[in-house]
């Protein structure tokens, strides 16, 4: 059954999005099934893996309002061997069409749960912002990975987030768990990054993950192409650090694989 894993940080601009496809695609090349869901209603985690989001037929709208299921919305990125929700602005619809309705906080992880078997991880890239969404995210999710920039305001956007998923496990996900603190455009030649680095060593100990995500301009110029940085530029230091994420992830869980072979 796969771990289900909201990628969430209310701060913008701490390469949410990013980790999301980098990490779905360097899953699969781990030869994991993974499913990747697109809940932020901007629609770039579905761009960034090469689907229009402007041309869809079915999204993540459809499967929060019960017009489709999750099997018949998601599409096989072939380029990058993960499976994509996807997602653009009619989430915001969906949004305003469940505000009345009883357990609107729950239709993602219903929809999700027919198909958990079929996946080892299921990666939801959320909206910057705590709404319906996210918490529909986070209500699915069975841990938070936190994207984050070692500087000072990322700090003060933790202890919020902190503080947000300390309210979604006392209402509607008690099991939710923190995945893991990942560190984003990292540059170890900062002393401020050093600093924030070793607050969150003390603070979080090993929920840190070791893989660090540098700045990289390959990394950056990989969504212009829908393309996550693996199928890129395999040899960017930006694919080399979500390959290290990647299997850090698989150790913890000690995750076997449920399908057959992604090449990659």
């Amino acid at each position: 059954m796969a771990r289900v894993i909201a990628v969430t940080n209310q701060k913008g601009g701490v390469g949410k999005t990013t980790t999301c496809v980098n990490l779905a695609a360097s899953l699969s090349a781990t030869k994991r099934r993974v499913l990747l869901v697109d809940m932020d209603p901007q629609g770039n985690a579905t761009m960034g893996s090469g689907v229009d989001k402007n041309a869809l037929e079915l999204s993540g709208y459809d499967v929060l309002t019960k017009r489709a299921e999750v099997a018949d919305v998601a599409i096989t990125v072939d380029t990058a061997g993960f499976d994509l929700m996807p997602g653009n602005g009619d989430l915001t619809a969906a949004e305003v069409e469940l505000m009345n309705e009883i357990g609107r906080e729950h239709r993602l992880r219903l929809a999700l749960n027919k198909v958990r078997d079929n996946y080892d991880y299921i990666l939801i890239d959320c909206p910057p912002s705590l709404n319906l969404l996210t918490v529909n995210a986070l209500s699915a999710a069975d841990s938070v990975l936190i994207p984050m920039q070692c500087e000072y305001y990322a700090l003060e956007g933790l202890a919020a987030l902190m503080n947000t998923v300390e309210q979604i496990q006392e209402t509607v996900n008690p099991d939710l768990q923190i995945e893991g603190l990942l560190r984003t455009m990292y540059d170890p030649r900062n002393s401020l990054t050093l600093d924030v680095s070793a607050q969150l060593a003390e603070y979080f100990g090993d929920k840190v993950y070791r893989a660090v995500i540098p700045r990289n301009v390959r990394l950056a110029e990989a969504p212009s192409y829908g393309l996550p940085a693996l199928k890129y530029d395999r040899a960017s230091k930006g694919a080399v650090a979500y390959l290290a994420l990647a299997g850090e992830m698989v150790r913890r869980h000690g995750t076997k694989k449920t399908s057959a072979p992604v090449a990659v």
